[in-house]
């Protein structure tokens, strides 16, 4: 049972709370110190959060923003942001290789992926799904799964190599559809087609200076 909290203990703990309601991530030392006001140092701050994680109310890593509140009762509603890892780079023309490796985590509004496991990102290279909306440089969130629904956008890897389409199942082989009219479409034999995940989300990074959802 976790124990009694002293009343500065109980305004960080409320703090904690509140920063991490309003903006997705945990606060770091110095902004718990800086939103409480009457503690002056950092030192002091270190200390009631060590009582905290002996009483049961948070644990903490090395990394500054490692808090993370454990009882139940304290615990925020609602998460803002979920963090997604982008994984290499999907063509929405031609396809091209997707490599199997985190380039970043992305914070993505969680919202989008609420009751989605393991989901995660992938960049969009040319302009074939410019129909759907899709640009050269978005980032796409998938849901990953290994089936899909005819006229389903998808990412679907052809051997080794990956891409953003709709699907159309024919007998013995998939129709991958682009949405410009200056390409073809794919076709592939059902075999060699794995559907990877579903597209449920964009992020667009507009001028290259910063990712925003759309």
């Amino acid at each position: 049972m976790a124990k009694a909290l002293t009343k500065p203990q109980r305004a960080i703990l409320q703090f904690i709370v509140q920063f991490t309601r309003e903006h997705g991530y945990p606060p770091t030392i110095r902004e718990i110190q800086q939103g409480i006001g009457v503690i002056k140092s950092l030192r002091g701050i270190t200390l009631h959060l060590d009582a905290l994680q002996r009483k049961g109310y948070i644990e903490r890593g090395n990394q500054a923003r490692s808090i993370r509140i454990i009882h139940p009762d304290y615990q925020p509603d609602r998460e803002r942001v979920r963090f997604l890892p982008l994984i290499g780079t999907i063509a929405a023309g031609t396809p091209t290789l997707a490599y199997e490796n985190v380039e970043d985590i992305i914070p993505v509004p969680a919202d989008m992926v609420r009751n989605v496991e393991n989901a995660f990102l992938l960049r969009v290279k040319g302009d074939s799904m410019v129909g759907e909306h899709i640009l050269p440089r978005d980032l796409v969130v998938i849901k990953p799964q290994q089936t899909a629904y005819n006229g389903e956008l998808v990412a679907v890897l052809v051997g080794e190599e990956a891409t953003i389409k709709r699907i159309f199942f024919e007998r013995g082989r998939v129709r991958l559809e682009s949405a410009n009219p200056a390409y073809e479409p794919i076709y592939a034999p059902i075999e060699e087609a794995r559907v990877i995940g579903k597209v449920i989300g964009l992020l667009r990074d507009y001028g290259q200076m910063g990712v925003s959802s759309v």
